[in-house]
């Protein structure tokens, strides 16, 4: 489609982020201006190519045919001009623009906050967007930069590094093994009160690996169900029942004591912790410079420093 020559590429950024944001408040919150003059640049693009771009509802907006042809031409352009514009700066060491990441709200407390508090001292120029939630959002749609997601990825568009390798400990607080007993073997935890993170694709179903190669699978009974790492530690501590979890949220717990690990010669599948990007898009120099910095900061074991 070609442009009148003075269609500039600001209107053409604001444009492509509506379209991808699939609504102009979502557009404005990424783009960091008010909603009211992302509406008026789309109306004069759209006055100057004397076609429509979006179809509004009071529900949604989507492109039409003409948005979506200039969408699939100019977006990549987008791309390579923001890449080349990285490459200039990327002589000096200022990181700066925006960094928009999201992670688990337990993740977050734990080890992304520190880090990043870290990373923004060093880095003064730079402004970050953190999104701690423990569904998995759509990057493209809320514009975001960077994920840290912990576990296994399933197969996907999204690119992703492997920043970090966890293991999964089955831990009880002291109180509930007092009262409840301690498992010696896995097949004890079906006389248990197993806590469920509902988040995982197969809750109640644990395969658990023995020191010699013995393998044993544990179908478990659950009474309590949460969809929340962060909360299913909390439950755990208050001695509401037995779970695994990953090592990095329950490091400290038991360290003080207030979790005990059990089941120690019987080893649970590793998961990963992952760098992930949203497809078909440049990753900016500020987003590898902080993958390059968590990723040191998880080998040190959380020391950001």
């Amino acid at each position: 489609m070609p442009l009148p020559g003075h269609v500039d590429l600001n209107q053409l950024l604001v444009f492509c982020t509506v379209a991808e944001a699939k609504g102009f408040s979502a557009a404005a919150d990424r783009l960091g201006i008010a909603k009211a003059k992302v509406s008026i640049t789309v109306q004069r693009l759209e006055a100057e190519l004397g076609a429509s771009l979006f179809i509004r509802t009071t529900r949604k907006v989507s492109l039409t045919a003409a948005g979506e042809a200039l969408y699939v031409e100019c977006r990549p352009l987008l791309v390579q001009l923001q890449a080349a514009a990285d490459r200039a700066g990327s002589a000096s060491t200022e990181i700066s623009g925006t960094l928009r990441l999201t992670t688990s709200v337990d993740h977050a407390i734990q080890w992304l906050s520190p880090a990043l508090a870290r990373f923004a001292r060093l880095h003064p120029q730079l402004q970050i967007d953190l999104r701690s939630t423990d569904r998995v959002v759509d990057m493209v749609a809320e514009g975001i930069d960077l994920a840290i997601r912990l576990g296994w990825l399933p197969d996907s568009s999204l690119r992703a590094i492997k920043l970090g390798e966890f293991g999964q400990f089955v831990v009880a607080s002291p109180q509930y093994l007092r009262e409840r007993g301690t498992p010696v073997r896995p097949q004890d935890l079906v006389e248990h009160d197993w806590v469920t993170l509902t988040l995982l694709n197969a809750p109640l179903t644990w395969q658990f690996r023995g020191r010699h190669g013995s393998v044993e699978t544990v179908q478990m009974r659950t009474r309590m169900r949460v969809d929340s790492p962060g909360t299913m530690r909390a439950l755990l501590c208050a001695g509401a029942g037995i779970s695994a979890i990953d090592g990095y949220s329950v490091r400290d717990d038991l360290a003080a004591g207030r979790l005990v690990r059990v089941l120690a010669d019987w080893e649970l599948p590793h998961g990963g912790v992952y760098a992930v990007f949203p497809p078909g898009q440049h990753v900016p120099a500020r987003t590898r410079a902080f993958v390059d910095f968590y990723r040191e900061v998880l080998e040190r074991g959380g020391q950001a420093s």
